[in-house]
């Protein structure tokens, strides 16, 4: 019984002296990445802050550039353009308001 008692002294003593260990090399690790931690914060932080500064740049160069090229669309300017969302062109339904539209050669202003 004197046996078994010290046994399971001695396997929470270990553990207690495992996780002591383990807790003093956390701690070692942190002081030891402490100073590092503002330089890298900071070159994340302004790493993001680029990134988002670039897609909206992205993002604006191709909304403009779709726009101009929406814009080049002439139906709306056309004599057969019937402005009727089942027929919008009498000569060429399939292709009325798209960007195929651009070059129609049955183009005709009002």
């Amino acid at each position: 019984m004197i046996n078994e008692e010290l046994e399971a002294i001695l396997i929470s003593n270990s553990s207690i002296t495992l996780a002591n260990a383990v807790l003093n090399f956390i701690c070692f690790l942190i002081n030891g990445i402490q100073p590092l931690l503002i330089p890298i914060c900071l070159v994340i932080a302004w790493t993001v802050i680029i990134l988002v500064f670039v897609s909206l740049w992205t993002t604006t160069k191709y909304t403009i550039k779709t726009a101009r090229k929406m814009h080049k669309i002439p139906c709306h300017n056309c004599q057969f353009f019937t402005n009727n969302y089942r027929l919008k062109c009498t000569l060429n339904p399939y292709i009325a308001n798209t960007e195929e539209a651009i070059g129609c050669k049955d183009y005709q202003s009002n």
